[in-house]
């Protein structure tokens, strides 16, 4: 085959390429990337479980009568710190509740005094209202 040969094949090669190419339908390709409703549903309820243990957790820690009782002492509105907790957003929450479940760990554990939960509490508390008043 001479040079010209190969020429005018790689030219009809690449005509032969390009026009399969645009031959696809763009909705054949766009589909291999698409989330199904499915796995999209699935994430969503995965997530609003989540964040509904995440502000149990605070809300259900924020309840315990020590809780109650340092808010009162500090003169923080519980039921505002309470409805505050559902203005977080996820990741806030997320990193409350771990707070709050390594707090309540080492006050069962010992390695936490009343005075060090009282003053765990408070500054929860205050944190809560001090995201959502700057949001």
């Amino acid at each position: 085959m001479s040079h010209r040969g190969i020429r005018q094949f790689l030219k009809s090669l690449m005509v032969c390429a390009l026009v399969t190419s645009l031959g696809v339908p763009p909705t054949v390709s766009a589909q291999a990337h698409v989330v199904s409703p499915d796995e999209l549903q699935a994430a969503v309820l995965v997530a609003t479980q989540v964040r509904r243990k995440n502000s149990e957790t605070v809300v259900s820690f924020l309840s315990t009568p020590k809780a109650e009782k340092a808010l009162r002492t500090a003169h923080v509105d519980l039921r505002l710190v309470k409805n505050a907790v559902s203005s977080l957003d996820d990741e806030e929450l997320a990193r409350l509740a771990a707070r709050v479940n390594k707090a309540h760990a080492d006050f069962v554990a010992g390695r936490l005094s009343d005075r060090d939960l009282l003053v765990i509490l408070i500054g929860i508390a205050a944190l809560i209202l001090i995201i959502v008043a700057v949001d």
